[in-house]
């Protein structure tokens, strides 16, 4: 809207001798325009599927190994559907040409290896019809009706109707268990990843920097664990433990006439939450190493991922945030491998070494005996 007022303004008022662009470039055809924008889209949609399929997989194993650590577990299939209305608005007919979704019914994008849906014979390009017999709903309807039926413990086996070319197969998928917590990939240019404590989200640009499953998998497993660690739900707790600290001091200087509009509430929230960070970082390091193992990769094999995001982020080979610097983590990860094959040489069970915790009360028995 600016440039087009500056625009009108040169055009009225010649005097002001606005400059112009002086090569002679060639016209461009809006037509062409549109096509390229629909190639670039498609393009786009099937980098996007095949990351995720990559990274399915690797969670798909890594969570179905380390179900006995998990507060939350559900029901695992293997398989990931979508429908083109989950898509955004300007990527639901790219979708169905790039992807070759159907227009109604879920269509299968991935199958892990290995995964009941793979023992079953689903493949991808399977369109889903039916449930147990029952028809799948269309349309935007599909996916939560799915995920209600795909995480109903009470089902030993799902029945899928799903159309392959002309033919109806019906597939019986028997599920196991597995850690219960969604992944997510969002399209992002910077390597990362986080949870809430509920989910788990990864950046694109992690699976390019995770140039292995293996190294995919420790950011998997990193994430995992602090979901088992509960790390979330500590630094929600130490902010609040910083923020009373904080209430006091301003609810003091109010006494005396002085505002501190809850300066220190928030800073001392903040405090709270940051304590303990890089404590958090370096167990979720280490925990992770052995959720990894646990699912059958060489934790040896993805050490090079501290070396890459190194690369990627300078500024944290020397300096540490919230988070050790890479240098710290390359080394820490190979003191944590050596531990891991040191106890498979000897057929030791995979578990990670945790400190042990002592109430008062049993302290003070302990106390009493000795």
């Amino acid at each position: 809207m600016l440039a087009r007022g500056i625009a009108a303004a040169c055009v009225a008022l010649p005097i002001l001798a606005c400059a112009g662009p002086t090569a002679d470039f060639p016209t461009i055809d809006s037509d062409e325009i549109r096509e390229e924008r629909r190639r670039q889209v498609e393009d786009h949609l099937r980098t996007y599927v095949t990351q995720y399929a990559r990274l399915y997989a690797v969670y798909y194993r890594v969570a179905t190994a380390n179900t006995e650590f998990c507060p939350h577990v559900a029901p695992r299939h293997g398989f990931a559907a979508v429908t083109p209305q989950e898509l955004p608005e300007g990527y639901r007919m790219a979708g169905r040409s790039a992807l070759q979704l159907d227009r109604e019914h879920p269509t299968v994008i991935v199958v892990a290896d290995g995964s009941p849906a793979a023992k079953a014979g689903l493949a991808v390009g399977d369109i889903l019809l039916a449930f147990d017999g029952e028809p799948i709903p269309t349309g935007e309807d599909a996916r939560e009706w799915m995920m209600a039926k795909l995480d109903d413990r009470s089902l030993s086996r799902l029945r899928v109707t799903a159309l392959r070319g002309n033919r109806q197969h019906l597939l019986d998928i028997v599920p196991v268990l597995g850690c219960g917590y969604p992944i997510h990939l969002v399209t992002r240019a910077d390597p990362g990843a986080a949870t809430n404590g509920q989910w788990i989200v990864f950046h694109s640009a992690m699976l390019r920097v995770a140039r292995t499953d293996a190294e995919l998998a420790h950011v998997v497993g990193h994430e995992l664990a602090h979901i088992t660690l509960g790390h979330i739900e500590k630094r929600q707790g130490n902010q609040i433990v910083g923020a009373v600290g904080g209430l006091l001091v301003d609810v003091a200087l109010a006494a005396v006439g002085l505002d501190s509009r809850g300066g220190f509430t928030r800073r001392f929230g903040d405090a709270g939450a940051r304590a303990f960070s890089v404590d958090f970082e370096r167990e979720a390091d280490y925990v992770g190493a052995y959720f990894i193992a646990r699912a059958g990769y060489e934790p040896r094999e993805g050490e090079a991922l501290w070396r890459s995001m190194g690369q990627e982020d300078p500024q944290s080979i020397r300096y540490a945030g919230t988070h050790p610097t890479s240098a710290e983590r390359f080394v820490m990860m190979q003191q944590a491998i050596g531990e891991i094959a040191f106890k498979k040489n000897r057929g030791l069970p995979l578990r990670p070494e945790m400190r042990t915790t002592q109430t008062l009360a049993q302290k003070s028995e302990q106390a009493s005996k000795d």
